[in-house]
């Protein structure tokens, strides 16, 4: 194994959509442990399907993991020592690769039809035997290789496995062990002469000399294929050696099922959208199978690097809980000086997000209410909502709202906290407070029944931010404008 500076890892994603949630998590781990040794991050582009690859899922990927704030060393911008790192300017070296296993006879030409496999695997079933690959073309005669060749068939190339177990040490799992019948030979180079995953991925780790390989627990089984790969490639001298393998393990969504990416909360860019902080979201992401301490769930990127190690990793699957990741982004929040926060959550007072005309948005007004609203919001989208009050010419009035507030004799209380606050002294809340307090009390009813038909009547809710500072800095014109069109409808 690396020593802990030669520590290499990579990440190596597909430009193929949004980027996943668990797919973040699996960067996430990589990183931190790359940053918590002191070792490389190899940021590598998986692009040899043209079909579903695209730019512009690529620098989509470029732009989230930017926004996330994790970054890597080498890479297609950066460059590196084993450029390139986009495999599909890499071909050469697959179709070289290929041909060295193949004269070194590691692996094999095979000529069966995707009938007459299908019919075997059938077979196999039906009696009881493995149903992966049994061989057939392993030791064809020049004859036969001919013969199959003149009936006009191709020929793909498939990796010759050993005839005895594979046993690793998982990283995350411990030691395990695969016997033979479990991992039969596999395909490494279509017939069309495309190299397929399963031998452009380990070679790239071989030749990027990668020497930590952390990923989902969805490609364990691909393992023993690819410490067998690696056998060769080091005998061939194209590897100096085998990585450790780490997988982690499975992120699950609704009804125990893998999250996948058509689940409405896998995707990375839903949580962007609704304002998570990266900060935030990254820290639920690495309570996916890991933890910071037994009593401590919410801490910075810097404090899990000074931690974090693959070997604390849980194997067990890892439920993905969308209000406890709520709640770590919400302290998150807290956790931001007002100054930061103010700025976080101006996308979301400007169109298209805002309701208001740009011309409306008085931006002393936002900075005077930011402190209040700041422990109020969970996502910093929240904030359009909880300050609308301030920038329409008039509130947004939810009829529930109105419902369970305007009681019979509200208009009777509206009437006297009308009279109250235009004669209090609007240079403090606590005046405010004192005005509508006296109003309550002039109709026998405590603070929090006299507030609510005046908070429904300047800010159309029954809950959001401290009612006294909002008409503070709304202003007794509005403040009063707003109880009066109150009075009106009530009347009405």
């Amino acid at each position: 194994m690396a020593n802990a500076t030669n520590v290499r890892v990579r990440f190596c994603p597909s430009p193929t959509g949004n980027p996943h949630v668990g797919l973040v998590r699996t960067a996430l781990f990589n990183w931190a442990y790359a940053r918590h040794v002191g070792g490389t991050i190899v940021f590598r582009i998986e692009d040899t399907d043209a079909a579903r690859d695209s730019e512009e899922s690529y620098q989509q990927l470029l732009d989230s993991f930017r926004w996330l704030g994790l970054d890597w060393d080498e890479s297609p911008e950066l460059g590196g020592p084993h450029a390139p790192y986009r495999q599909s300017q890499r071909m050469d070296i697959y179709k070289d690769v290929a041909g060295k296993l193949l004269a070194g006879g590691y692996a094999y030409h095979c000529y069966c039809t995707t009938e007459e496999l299908d019919q075997r695997r059938e077979a196999a079933r039906a009696a009881g035997r493995p149903s992966g690959y049994d061989g057939h073309c392993r030791e064809l005669s020049d004859g036969q290789k001919a013969a199959y060749e003149a009936e006009g068939r191709t020929a793909i190339v498939r990796f010759r496995m050993p005839d005895e177990p594979i046993t690793f040490t998982d990283l995350v799992r411990g030691e395990l062990t695969f016997t033979p019948d479990n991992v039969p030979d596999y395909g490494i180079v279509r017939a069309n002469g495309a190299p397929l995953y399963t031998l452009v991925n380990p070679v790239d780790d071989a030749l990027m000399e990668i020497t930590h390989v952390l990923r989902g627990e969805d490609l364990l089984s691909s393992t023993p294929r690819q410490i067998a790969l690696y056998k060769a490639l080091i005998e061939l001298g194209v590897a100096k050696e085998t990585p450790v393998f780490g997988h982690l393990p499975y992120v699950m969504g609704e009804g125990n099922k893998k999250l996948s990416k058509r689940d409405p909360q896998a995707s990375l860019n839903v949580y962007r959208e609704r304002g998570f902080l990266p900060e935030g979201l990254l820290n639920y992401l690495s309570l996916l199978g890991w933890s910071f301490s037994a009593d401590q769930d919410v801490f910075s990127l810097s404090d899990m690097v000074a931690r974090f190690d693959v070997a604390d990793v849980n194997a067990n699957p890892a439920r993905f809980d969308l209000k406890k990741a709520e709640s770590i982004n919400a302290d998150h929040i807290r956790m931001l000086d007002v100054k930061a926060f103010t700025a976080a959550c101006e996308p979301w007072l400007t169109a298209p997000h805002a309701n208001w005309a740009p011309e409306d948005f008085d931006r002393a007004a936002w900075e005077a209410i930011a402190p209040h609203a700041q422990t109020r919001v969970t996502v910093l989208s929240d904030i359009t909502a909880n300050v609308d009050f301030l920038f329409l010419k008039e509130p947004v009035q939810d009829e529930a709202s109105w419902t369970k507030a305007m009681k019979e004799g509200s208009d009777a209380l509206l009437r006297t906290a009308r009279e109250k606050l235009e004669s209090a002294d609007w240079s403090s809340p606590e005046s405010l407070k004192e005005a509508v307090l006296a109003a309550g009390e002039a109709h026998g009813l405590k603070l929090g029944k006299a507030q609510a038909p005046v908070r429904v009547a300047v800010t159309g809710r029954t809950v959001g931010l401290p009612l006294f500072e909002s008409l503070e800095i709304l202003g007794k014109e509005k403040t009063l404008a707003r109880i009066d069109a109150a009075l009106a409808k009530l009347a009405a």
